[in-house]
């Protein structure tokens, strides 16, 4: 049994400018809802970006770093749903910033349940209903680091391995109080890797595409990389924005694992990358243990059983699949003779 949408469902998104909330975006307009994105500033290019490709999507100002502007932002859109995308989310920088990552992904998750809670008029406990705000918080694989099990599920404890894994897991944990205090329709989605030509090009799966599509275009010769044993569970970005929409389309809220059940080492990322290109990354591959983690994760890997019996839900891009369109969309983006020397690497493919 799902929630009964309103005619017109109107949401709101933080991170809105990231690869996670313009799939998102896209995904929510085409299923008829209008469409909101907090912003700190227009003079993000992403934001002109989005607007020129997302032409539908309206912008509201806030900061995740500021309660009153939260409010501010909740109580001028009256959104029927919050998707909370936001975060200081690469991984490796969160050693270097773990203060703001800690401010950003952790606390700006309580900031934002607590706009939506005082917005709201909730006060004590209450049964989710209709004419709630329903939440969703994105949640990360990062949070079980040093896994007890493989694979992992909702039960599995977590033991984070990073700053931004505790600041995701706390994150993770006060979505669940708020929902069991207040009553609150406040989910949890547990995503592993997710990819797509949209991802930061400081990320190993977007680092990967865009060294190959350098090398086979001759705008250099080699790729330097970290540990090549690590494993992850990774799917598509477009995929996995759905079950977003489905959890908070569901009857009860509830917390779910959203990834494909496999895992592919860095090292036959590579391989397959370069052989989408026709190359042998043996001749350009190049390791350097200073880009190893100070707390390496080395294997995650999701049980999406729960999402597939309860929510229906099925990723439908391989992993081949993805990092062949990932590879391609690089290489039309560096042959582009009218791209910019300074344009950022990510959305440009659009």
């Amino acid at each position: 049994m799902s929630w009964e949408v309103p005619l017109t469902t109107r949401a709101l998104i933080t991170g809105i400018t990231g690869q996670d909330g313009s799939y998102l975006a896209e995904h929510l307009l085409e299923q008829g809802y209008e469409v909101w994105g907090l912003v700190r500033g227009q003079a993000n290019p992403h934001v002109s970006r989005l607007r020129k490709h997302i032409g539908d999507v309206r912008l509201v100002h806030g900061d995740l770093l500021d309660q009153g502007s939260l409010i501010s932002a909740v109580e001028k859109v009256r959104p029927d749903e919050v998707y909370n995308l936001g975060a200081i989310s690469f991984v490796p920088m969160s050693w270097q910033q773990a203060e703001i990552t800690a401010e950003v992904t952790g606390m700006g998750v309580l900031r934002m349940l607590e706009a939506i809670r005082v917005v709201s008029g909730i006060s004590g406990s209450r049964t989710p209903g209709g004419g709630q705000i329903r939440f969703y918080q994105a949640s990360s694989s990062e949070m079980f680091g040093q896994v007890r099990e493989t694979p992992q599920n909702e039960r599995t404890p977590f033991h984070p391995r990073s700053p931004y894994g505790v600041a995701k897991t706390y994150g993770h944990f006060i979505t669940q109080n708020y929902r069991e205090s207040y009553g609150m329709f406040a989910v949890s989605g547990i995503l592993f890797n997710h990819e797509s030509p949209r991802r930061g090009a400081e990320f190993v799966t977007r680092k990967i595409s865009l060294g190959v599509a350098r090398i086979k275009l001759g705008l250099t010769d080699k790729l330097t990389l970290g540990n090549l044993e690590a494993r992850r569970d990774w799917g598509y970005a477009g995929d996995y924005v759905r079950a977003m929409r489905l959890m908070l389309a569901a009857a009860t809220p509830e917390d779910y694992v959203i990834g494909t059940g496999r895992t592919q080492s860095v090292r036959e990322l590579v391989e397959l990358a370069f052989a989408t290109a026709g190359l042998d990354w043996r001749h350009h591959v190049i390791t350097d243990s200073a880009l190893t983690r100070p707390a390496e994760v080395d294997l995650l890997c999701g049980d999406p059983k729960k999402a597939r019996d309860q929510l229906g839900w099925e990723p439908g891009v391989t992993f081949e699949e993805l990092v062949t369109m990932m590879v391609e969309s690089d290489l039309a983006l560096l042959s582009r003779s009218d791209r910019p020397a300074d344009e950022p690497l990510s959305f440009d493919h659009w």
